[in-house]
């Protein structure tokens, strides 16, 4: 690969969302931020919901930046952003309303009325997916049996990375990775389950037609291209899911590798060849989500740096507007396993008062309690640390084969004191980078798209050529060991 090639990566998460123009040449790939914007859910009637007319005009204002930052036009335009939430789409081709934020309370209950109208067992047999109440599944079935009039008028059902797509080059399409995060995918056949459908009663009709990553789905429509001013360049189907995207730009090699991306959510899984779908994995609560590359990607959803950002919300509405690195700065001065707290406890999944939340967390489980900002936040970074280790000793135990070392990427690779404790807590290697991760895997994915990259292994070596990764060594560990021990009994 020699010529010169640019692409744009349209890349959305809970927080904000980024329009990046890809130069690849002599085997590097070079990333330029063109245009950034904050994301977060707004309050409609009491629900929860994106702004999705902002976040379009966003997308294209981006878009349009980047198409005249390029050196020339660029090849291709991929777009990804988190996984489960949708939007719904009229006969007229509209936006019936805003998309639900997977952290509206709608589907509060919804997993039990699921279940009984289908075990548990059976749902996770046909996809694979670990049972959390934001999939989309509880999403569409909390619609159903609210007799939901948008449900009624629609036309299709697309989610969200898609959903922007559609709205730029006018063609309907589920990419595979992002519709494998659904709960709805039969992950044997890779189409969507119609026992799923017909147990619970759902309209199958709605759903998209299922496309793989590397699918050039079409160039952007008259409209689009004249308003944004550029031309009509080809939207291709990346990992659309972004933590597929993300995996994807791991700068792993060989095999006995482990992934982390980092960010709201902790995703931490493997890649592999074909599902695994047992009764371990069931036990474990590990999801099966559609890679690239005909890969599956054997994960857990844990909730992240979540807390940690809801903690700063909340002290900054109380007038302390303190940074992401001040925050770290006092937690890495803060006593050592003052408490620990189970991250991925439902009470942490709304928006609101996470500092008094976790105090009560702790008090109910026989623990004191802090104000404290840097105790705070360090209780959260050893908890998610040591669950990062019980969740890697379950892949371990999942997969017969031992893992020796974790790759984290992404923006959470800006806390080093999290790296740090992730590998004291693992006694595993650690190799932080590149933040821009998931950026890197939609570029790539649309390179091999294009034909200028053979796959994933020429991809991986181009991560590692082109960016600068950090390693951490296990510390102290007797004392996170003895820790563990007190975790694994809670």
């Amino acid at each position: 690969m020699s010529e010169t090639a640019s692409y744009i990566a349209v890349d959305l998460g809970a927080e904000s969302g980024r329009v990046m123009l890809g130069t690849m040449a002599a085997g590097e790939l070079h990333l330029e931020e063109v245009h950034r914007f904050g994301n977060g859910p707004v309050e409609i009637e009491g629900s929860l919901r994106w702004d999705f007319d902002r976040l379009l005009s966003e997308v294209r204002t981006g878009i349009g930046l980047a198409a005249k930052t390029a050196a020339g036009t660029p090849l291709g335009i991929g777009v990804d952003t988190w996984g489960v939430d949708f939007g719904l789409i009229g006969d007229d081709g509209r936006l019936i309303e805003a998309p639900y934020h997977y952290r509206d309370s709608r589907t509060n209950g919804m997993m039990e009325k699921a279940f009984a109208l289908m075990s548990k067992r059976d749902i996770y047999q046909n996809t694979g997916i670990q049972f959390m109440q934001l999939n989309s599944l509880y999403q569409v079935l909390a619609m159903r049996l609210a007799d939901s009039a948008a449900l009624a008028r629609t036309g299709k059902l697309i989610f969200m990375a898609d959903l922007l797509s559609y709205f730029l080059c006018g063609q309907v399409f589920g990419e595979y990775t992002l519709a494998s995060t659904s709960q709805m995918m039969d992950m044997a056949t890779g189409r969507w389950s119609k026992a799923i459908f017909e147990k619970l009663g759902l309209p199958i009709e709605i759903m998209p037609e299922i496309v793989m990553p590397g699918t050039v789905v079409g160039p952007l429509t008259d409209d689009v291209a004249r308003e944004i001013g550029c031309p009509k360049i080809p939207v291709i189907a990346v990992g659309s899911h972004d933590t597929a995207s993300a995996v994807l730009g791991v700068p792993g090699t060989g095999g006995n590798w482990a992934y982390l991306s980092s960010g709201t959510w902790s995703l931490m899984g493997v890649e592999i060849p074909k599902a695994i779908i047992d009764d371990k994995t069931f036990e474990y609560g590990f999801t099966n989500e559609g890679g690239v590359q005909n890969t599956i990607r054997l994960l857990k959803n844990i909730m992240g740096l979540w807390l940690v950002q809801e903690c700063k919300r909340q002290w900054q509405r109380e007038g302390q507007d303190l940074s992401y690195g001040e925050l770290t700065d006092l937690a890495s001065k803060a006593e050592p396993f003052f408490g620990i707290i189970d991250c991925d406890c439902s009470d942490f999944l709304a928006p609101g008062d996470m500092p008094t939340r976790i105090n009560k967390h702790l008090a109910q489980t026989g623990q004191p309690t802090t104000d404290d900002k840097g105790q705070m936040v360090r209780l959260v970074l050893e908890s998610l640390a040591l669950k990062y280790r019980r969740t890697l000793e379950a892949i371990e135990d999942v997969t017969g084969d031992p893992i020796d070392v974790l790759h984290i990427v992404g923006g959470g690779i800006q806390n080093e004191l999290l790296c740090q404790f992730a590998a004291d807590a693992t006694g595993k290697r650690v190799v932080a980078g590149p933040i821009e991760a998931t950026a890197s895997g939609n570029v790539l994915m649309q390179a091999i798209a294009t034909g200028r990259l053979k796959g994933i292994d020429e991809a991986r070596e181009i991560v590692r050529h082109s960016f600068d990764l950090k390693e951490y060594r296990p510390q102290d560990t007797p004392a996170w060991t003895h820790r563990y021990e007190r975790f694994t009994k809670r």
